[in-house]
C-alpha cells in the first residue's frame, strides 16, 4: 500500500496535477485498492478542518492583506528607512527590516514579500540598486513572515501535533530576528562590493516623526501577541481582533481603503483560505491512511536503523525538509511531513515545539527555492524582473538562511530555546 500511495503521489506531481488534488486522489485510490470504504475519505476531509484553532488561519490572512494594501506597509518602510537607511547600501537593509516589521503583522511569506516589494522597489531602482538582487533580497526577507509570529504554518503544525500555538509563537521570535540579521549581513557585504550609496544621515527627529506615523501598524503585533501571551484571548480570537483592528486603521485612521477595496481584499483572502483549507482537508486523508498502515513508525525504524545518533538523524530530517520544500507548497509539505516525523522525533526525545520550529523554518526556505518558490514568483510579478535572474540572485541570501536553519536545528540555545524535552 505504501508503494501504491507514494507511486501515485509522485506520478501525479510529475504530471503537473495540483498538489491538493494529488494528495486526495492518490490516497483515495490507495484506500480503494485496500477495500476501505471511500465514505471514510469524505469523513476524514471534514474532520481534518474541524478544529477551532484553524479559525485563526483565514482571519490572519485577511488581516495581513488589509495591512498590505493600505498605508501601514508604507509607514513601516518609512520607519525602517529612518532607523537604518544611513548605512552604506542602507535601502537593502531597510528592505529586510521592513520585512521583519511586516512579518509581525501578516503571518504569510507571500503577503510580506508583496507588501515590501511594492513599497521598496521603485526607490531601490531610483538609487541605482541592482533590480534582480533587490527583488531576491525582498523575497528572502519574506520567509521571515512565517517565522516571526503570528504564523499561519505554526498554527497548522500546532493543530496536527497537538501543541500550544502560544508556545510556538514565542519560539519564533529569535529565529526570525536571526534570519533578518543574516540577510542584513549579506546585504551590507554586497553594498560595499557594488558601491551602493548611503541613505539620508541619521536623524533622531526623523525617527520620531516616522515612528509616530507607523505607530498604528506597530501596535498590531503588540495587541495580537500581547493579548495571546497575557491570556486575554486565544490565538483564534486574536486573529479576529487583528482583522477588526486592521479595518479600524485602514477605514478610519489612515482612510486609505474604501468599502469596495475591503470587499475586493476579502474576496482574495477567501480564495487564499479556500486553497489552504482544501490542502489541509485532503492531507487529513493522507495522514489517516499513513497512520492506519503504520507508515510513520516504519519510517522511524528505518531511519534509526541507519543511525541512532541524534545529530545524524537531525541532518537527515533537515535534508528531507529542504528537499520537500523545493517541490511542494509550504502548507501541503507541512501537513505531509509532520505525521511522518512525529514518531521519530518523539523517540529521539526532541521537544515537539522545537521540532515545529525546525520544520517551519526549513519549509520557509522552500519559499525561495525553485521550482515551487512562491516568494520569488510574487517578487517577480511585483518588480517585473525575470524569474531566472531573481533565482540566481537569491543564492547568497539562501546561504544565510541555511546557516540560521542549522543553528535552529543544532544550537537552539543560541536562539533562546533549550530544545530539550
Amino acid at each position: 500500500m505504501t508503494l501504491v500511495l507514494f507511486g501515485l503521489f509522485f506520478l501525479c506531481l510529475l504530471a503537473g496535477v495540483p498538489v491538493a488534488v494529488t494528495i486526495g486522489a492518490s490516497t483515495a485510490v490507495a484506500l480503494f485498492v485496500d477495500d476501505v470504504p471511500l465514505m471514510l475519505a469524505a469523513q476524514r476531509m471534514f474532520a481534518g478542518i474541524d478544529s477551532f484553532a484553524l479559525i485563526a488561519v483565514p482571519f490572519f490572512i485577511l488581516a495581513g492583506d488589509l495591512m498590505a494594501q493600505g498605508k501601514v506597509s508604507e509607514k513601516l518602510v518609512a520607519l525602517a528607512d529612518a532607523v537604518l537607511g544611513f548605512l552604506k547600501g542602507g535601502l537593502s537593509v531597510v528592505s529586510v527590516l521592513a520585512g521583519m516589521f511586516f512579518a509581525a503583522i501578516s503571518g504569510s511569506g507571500a503577503a510580506t514579500t508583496a507588501a515590501v516589494a511594492s513599497s521598496m522597489v521603485p526607490e531601490l531602482r531610483r538609487k541605482g540598486y541592482d533590480a534582480s538582487s533587490a527583488a531576491a533580497l525582498i523575497a528572502a526577507s519574506g520567509t521571515i513572515g512565517v517565522v516571526i509570529p503570528p504564523s499561519v504554518p505554526m498554527i497548522i503544525y500546532a493543530v496536527i501535533a497537538a501543541q500550544s500555538v502560544s508556545a510556538l509563537f514565542i519560539s519564533g521570535f529569535l529565529p526570525g530576528v536571526a534570519m533578518g540579521v543574516g540577510l542584513m549581513a549579506i546585504a551590507v557585504h554586497q553594498a560595499y562590493r557594488r558601491n551602493y550609496p548611503k541613505g539620508a544621515p541619521f536623524s533622531a527627529a526623523t525617527i520620531w516623526r516616522t515612528f509616530k506615523g507607523a505607530i498604528w501598524g506597530l501596535l498590531t503585533p503588540v495587541i495580537i501577541l500581547g493579548g495571546i501571551f497575557s491570556g486575554a484571548f486565544t490565538p483564534s480570537e486574536a486573529a479576529v481582533v487583528a482583522v477588526n483592528y486592521a479595518l479600524l486603521v485602514s477605514l478610519f485612521v489612515y482612510r486609505d481603503l474604501g468599502f469596495r477595496d475591503v470587499y475586493r481584499i476579502m474576496l482574495r483572502s477567501v480564495i487564499t483560505t479556500g486553497v489552504i483549507m482544501f490542502v489541509i482537508s485532503t492531507s487529513a486523508i493522507l495522514s489517516w491512511a499513513m497512520a492506519n498502515w503504520q507508515i510513520p513508525g516504519a519510517i522511524a525504524q528505518w531511519v534509526l536503523s541507519i543511525s541512532d545518533n541524534v545529530y545524524v538523524v537531525l541532518l537527515l530530517i533537515m535534508l528531507l525538509i529542504l528537499l520537500t520544500g523545493v517541490f511542494i507548497e509550504t502548507a501541503a509539505a507541512l501537513i505531509i511531513l509532520t505525521p511522518v516525523f512525529l514518531p521519530l522525533v518523539t523517540l529521539l526525545g526532541i521537544d515537539l515545539v522545537h521540532f515545529g520550529l525546525i520544520i517551519v523554518v526549513g519549509l520557509a526556505i522552500g519559499m525561495v527555492t525553485p521550482p515551487v518558490a512562491i516568494n520569488l514568483y510574487v517578487a517577480s510579478s511585483v518588480t517585473e524582473q525575470p524569474l531566472e535572474r531573481i533565482s540566481r540572485a537569491v543564492l547568497p541570501y539562501l546561504g544565510a538562511l541555511l546557516v540560521v536553519f542549522a543553528l535552529v536545528v543544532y544550537l537552539p540555545v543560541l536562539l533562546g530555546y533549550s530544545g530539550a524535552r
